[in-house]
Order: structure tokens, then C-alpha cells, then sequence
């Protein structure tokens, strides 16, 4: 599964990476908003994480653009903006979500899978299947035909 994180700040970037690649997805990194619209543009991502508050092109305008654009992509408004007329500006530009800073990166993972699934209608983000071929993509391991697989 790809994300797309679009967020100025190093720091919080790298925090949402860090976690995201430790829960299995790719993620892509866009610094400012011209950036990130350029991204969604030329790439299939499953979710976007995206903040308001970013140089070049804010969030929203970001979020908008696509939106007119025809870009389905399940967005995720991450901000610092946290009263409601913010969170309503957020959803009504065509975000799907809106998490407030700080947050508990539990909740961030959370949210993104529950997108993926509604976008996608699949039931389980942890465990892809084909024929009698299972990825646990959360213990990490593969089974065949129910049983464990010994991967190096």
C-alpha cells in the first residue's frame, strides 16, 4: 500500500514515515504543496496524509485542486487548526478525515486503514491473500495452505 505524506515539518514527517514503514506501507514525502499536487498528479497512491499549513500551496487549496482534478485519492487532513470551522473547512474542501496536532500515531494508522478500506471495501488491511498463499503483514510471516512458511 502506498501513502502519500505531504508535511513541511522534518521532524513530524519523519515521525509519520518511521511508523508507517514499520506498519508496511511505502511512503512517499512531499515538503510543500506544489510538490505534493505534482505527486498525486503522476502517482497512485491508496491515502494521502496532508497538512494544512504548507508552503507553496496550503493543504487545502491542495485538497481542492485534486478534488477538481478528479482524484479520488482518501485524504487525511492533518493540522494544528483544531476548531471546528477549521475541521469543516478540512472536510468540505474534500478531505476525508481530519486529525488534530498532537496525536497518538496509533490513532494517524488507524484512521489512514480505516480510508484504505472504505475506498477499497477490504475487510482486513493485515493479511493479503491469492489461492492458498497468506501474508500476515502484521506478525510478518506467510503461510501456505495453513501452514507457516520459513522465510530468510
Amino acid at each position: 500500500m502506498r501513502i502519500l505524506l505531504v508535511e513541511d515539518d522534518s521532524r513530524t514527517a519523519s515521525f509519520i514515515i518511521k511508523g508507517l514503514q514499520q506498519a508496511g506501507f511505502v511512503v512517499d514525502h512531499a515538503a510543500e504543496g506544489e510538490a505534493g499536487m505534482m505527486r498525486v498528479e503522476t502517482e497512485s497512491y491508496d491515502a494521502a496524509v496532508i497538512d494544512i499549513m504548507l508552503p507553496k500551496l496550503d493543504g487545502l487549496t491542495l485538497i481542492d485542486r485534486m478534488r477538481k482534478g478528479r482524484i479520488t485519492t482518501p485524504v487525511l487532513v492533518l493540522s494544528a487548526k483544531k476548531s471546528v470551522d477549521d475541521r469543516v473547512r478540512g472536510l468540505q474542501a474534500g478531505g476525508d478525515d481530519y486529525l488534530v496536532k498532537p496525536f497518538a500515531f496509533s490513532e494517524l494508522l488507524a484512521r489512514i486503514q480505516a480510508l484504505i478500506r472504505r475506498a477499497h471495501g477490504t475487510i482486513d488491511l493485515t493479511r493479503l491473500s491469492v489461492g492458498d498463499l497468506t501474508l500476515d503483514l502484521s506478525r510478518r510471516k506467510v503461510f501456505r495452505a495453513g501452514r507457516e512458511m520459513e522465510l530468510q
